[in-house]
């Protein structure tokens, strides 16, 4: 069965298409055939590395990182953005989140002057609302925009505080210095809306008490109402609207008995945490790489090697592990072409933020220059599918 597999496989594999390999300057990243990556940038409080590899046909993992001014009248506070987008069902709702969330904070940030919990929660509703309205004008000719939705990640340093804001299971962990053994402890800052943790099927239960099937154990995995892992994103209209519960929408998004309450929701986790000096970095990633790695395992890469790269390096250490898991070689698996490669791993997003504990602590009306990375992908035309592909499921997370 696994020769059957392998032969399927090889029939699906190309050549390294160093086409998209590119030499030279790092300003915008560079692109290594499914891997895009920019080793080191700095940003207003130190370093930082990113890496995204492809495994879908188009790429649902989007992602950004913004330092400089956050505000959009350029005069402060200044600080660093950190947004991971992992879209499902489609690549469009994380592509508008990339789009807009950040210049919805930018504005909240001059109306209130700060950085602040509710200048972010305004900023995710805005977004939230901005991609219902491109939902209620697509409806009439592309209905299945309502079954396409994203987790969104966001981490924010201003001024010594980290704000860390998410919808969905994309994950932040901390690297904190313990001075008296020298060792990084791994810290999680965000917390997670998927299915299957039991106090997020708790809430489910206590906000639908009169829905027996609010989650469903489908295939050994708790999806919410049968459909999707995750209680909160962005988009995923069909199951906050239900007047986009109905045809023309695929029967398999559409449920038996209509809704009167939002099934997900829109309404981050926003945490906030004041950064010591032995505070050393975050890794913001989506749950891609979470699936092949631990908290501490990804803190323990990033801490035994240097910085540059250290992106990169969690993205090889996660498609190591989702080979060794397929009893497969890391090299031939790097073979394999988007779509097929969804069948071994998630489309990955992985962003270090490095912490100087000098920089950290500068006031957040210190001007520096704006600086704006989004995270990359094979950029080819819509039509332009590999040979091979198999279309993934639309709405897992």
């Amino acid at each position: 069965m696994l020769s059957g597999l392998m032969n399927f496989l090889r029939a699906c594999f190309r050549p390294r298409a160093d086409r998209h390999v590119h030499s030279g300057s790092d300003a915008s990243g560079r692109q290594d055939g499914l891997l895009w990556y920019k080793d080191s940038g700095q940003h207003f409080s130190g370093e930082f590395s990113m890496a995204v590899v492809q495994a879908n046909n188009l790429l649902e993992d989007q992602s950004q990182l913004e330092s400089g001014s956050l505000s959009s009248n350029d005069s402060g506070p200044y600080g660093t953005f950190v947004g991971i987008y992992d879209g499902h069902g489609g690549p469009e709702t994380s592509r508008f989140i990339n789009d807009h969330l950040f210049q919805h904070l930018k504005r909240f940030t001059a109306e209130h002057q700060s950085m602040s919990v509710e200048v972010i929660k305004k900023a995710f509703q805005a977004t939230e609302d901005g991609f219902l309205s491109v939902v209620s004008r697509q409806w009439p000719t592309r209905p299945q925009i309502a079954a396409v939705g994203s987790c969104c990640l966001v981490g924010i340093i201003c001024g010594g505080t980290l704000y860390v804001a998410n919808l969905g299971d994309s994950r932040a962990v901390l690297g904190r210095l313990v001075k008296a053994t020298g060792e990084v402890l791994a810290i999680q800052l965000s917390a997670e809306h998927n299915a299957s943790i039991e106090s997020v099927r708790q809430e489910l239960q206590s906000l639908h008490p009169d829905d027996s099937h609010i989650v469903v154990l489908k295939h050994n995995v708790w999806r919410v109402k049968g459909l999707i892992q995750i209680s909160r994103s962005i988009g995923d209209v069909y199951l906050k609207k239900a007047e986009y519960n109905r045809e023309p929408l695929y029967q398999k998004f559409r449920l038996r008995e209509p809704f009167k309450r939002p099934i997900l929701s829109a309404d981050p986790s926003i945490t906030v945490h004041q950064l010591l000096p032995h505070d050393q970095f975050i890794i913001f990633a989506s749950d891609g790489l979470w699936e092949h790695l631990t908290n501490q395992d990804a803190v323990d890469l990033v801490q035994n090697h240097p910085r540059s790269g250290s992106a990169r390096r969690l993205v090889k250490a996660a498609l190591q592990e989702a080979a060794k898991k397929r009893e497969m070689r890391y090299s031939d698996l790097k073979k394999i072409d988007r779509g097929v490669r969804r069948h071994f791993h998630d489309d990955i997003t992985v962003v270090v933020v490095f912490l100087d504990s000098h920089l950290v602590s500068r006031a957040s009306s210190v001007r520096s220059p704006n600086i704006s990375v989004k995270g990359g992908g094979i950029s080819l035309p819509p039509n332009f599918l590999a040979p091979c592909t198999t279309p993934t499921e639309p709405v897992a997370s």
